[in-house]
């Protein structure tokens, strides 16, 4: 019975230990990952809106949005950052928007987990350069084994079908809740 209860003692306190110990850590990392989060963020508005020198968050916008300027403080465009599925799990894409939000400037895929060598092309300039200055208006299609011919229009990648096309559908989901929040212009 003594062993029992010297085996309880012993476990609760490595639980309360390790718990405190677990807590502290987290304590000290959480603001450094919310800072790293933010710096991140930044710079991925920065990449799809490559001439903007400032943004703010759009603040009667329903989703997260942000008001990209130039130098001269005259709105270019908006950033906005992006959740949908790909073939593996979530990808995450921050999608640059010009004013009219009739054509984007670019996109970057910020988080992905698909599968390495193919879907991971993604992230890979050809596939990411068609999306710059790409037309939007109605929405993006994409065109399988043959090159994109319209100027909506995006190819997908050979053997990577499915996170190609699912880059085009987060893309599209994310322009029609922007446009809904700025109410279809550029407000």
């Amino acid at each position: 019975m003594k062993t029992i209860i010297a085996m309880l003692v012993t476990l609760s306190v490595i639980g309360i230990v390790s718990g405190g110990g677990l807590a502290m850590v987290s304590s000290w990392a959480d603001p450094l990952i919310a800072k790293n989060k933010q710096a991140e963020t930044e710079r991925a508005i920065f990449l799809v809106q490559p001439q903007g020198k400032s943004y703010e968050a759009v603040a009667d916008a329903k989703i997260v949005i942000y008001r990209v300027f130039d130098e001269n403080k005259q709105p270019i465009g908006y950033s906005l950052p992006w959740v949908g599925n790909g073939f593996q799990g979530k990808v995450v894409i921050m999608i640059g928007l010009k004013t009219d939000l009739k054509s984007l400037t670019s996109i970057e895929i910020l988080e992905q987990v698909e599968t390495p060598g193919l879907g991971t092309k993604i992230m890979e300039d050809p596939f990411r350069k068609q999306f710059d200055a790409l037309q939007v208006d109605p929405q993006v299609d994409w065109v399988k084994g043959a090159p994109a011919t319209k100027p909506n229009e995006i190819q997908t990648i050979t053997g990577a079908t499915i996170s190609s096309k699912a880059v085009v559908a987060i893309v599209n989901d994310g322009l029609v809740k922007a446009r809904a929040a700025l109410g279809g212009s550029s407000k």
